[in-house]
């Protein structure tokens, strides 16, 4: 349990960083594909095509710690 633990403190903080230094070079949150709405004092943001990407990335990451373990 606590090589897990581990685990998934090492994965999100390499997302963390990830996430600030590559925010710089890839927009994140506002690729094609992420919807938002505008209606009055209402905004509803739907990051569809982000969520994709990191779900991409996140399998690819833990697929090779599995292989790897």
């Amino acid at each position: 349990m606590s090589k897990l633990l581990i685990m998934i403190g090492v994965v999100l903080i390499v997302a963390g960083l990830l996430w600030q230094v590559g925010g710089r070079f890839i927009n994140l949150g506002k690729l094609p594909g992420d919807f938002l709405f505008k209606s009055g004092n209402t905004t509803v943001y739907f990051p569809l095509m982000t969520s994709i990407v990191i779900s991409i990335i996140l399998s690819l990451v833990l697929f090779l710690f599995g292989r790897f373990r």
